[in-house]
């Protein structure tokens, strides 16, 4: 009887593995690669004379007034730096259809600069991020940076963002 019933529950589990898969799965794309530059001149590069020394994130739309957000600083292979976001900050609906959300999130980006010995000067610069979601995509769509349009979301590319101050 042992038998039989182990026979039934491996006939069982290569009948649900061989199945067709009709439920897809959901593919995200929410990386962003933020790219800061003046004059030529790699902003992240703390090392670089002129360039942020520091930086921050916060989310506008988190539940307290601090509410940091996580990055990472990487280099790509022409050693420039970037920041690189994945996800931690606040989503809120904007527009909704039957088969597709649209999603925001804001983050204040604070960027420190070495002025001289004692003074550190702090720019404060708004990034707004809109997300797609459909059933089988959740991808950002589109990026402000300071109410200006920087990215628009190609098929296939990178969500990678170059400002120029």
């Amino acid at each position: 009887m042992k038998n039989v019933f182990f026979l039934v529950m491996v006939a069982f589990f290569a009948f649900l593995s061989c199945r067709d898969d009709e439920e897809s799965v959901q593919k995200i794309d929410q990386i962003i690669n933020l790219y800061i530059d003046s004059l030529g001149q790699d902003m992240l590069n703390s090392k670089i004379p002129g360039s942020y020394v520091a930086s921050s994130m916060n989310d506008v739309y988190g539940l307290r007034d601090t509410a940091p957000v996580s990055f990472t600083l990487k280099k790509d292979e022409d050693t420039v730096n970037y920041i690189e976001y994945l996800a931690g900050a606040t989503r809120i609906g904007i527009d909704s259809t039957e088969n597709s959300k649209t999603y925001e999130s804001k983050i204040e980006l604070r960027l420190t600069k070495q002025i001289n010995d004692s003074t550190r000067g702090i720019a404060k610069d708004l990034i707004k991020i809109q997300y797609l979601s459909t059933p089988t995509l959740f991808q950002v769509s589109k990026i402000w940076y300071n109410d200006e349009l920087q990215f628009t979301k190609v098929e296939g590319q990178p969500n990678t963002v170059k400002i120029v101050k």
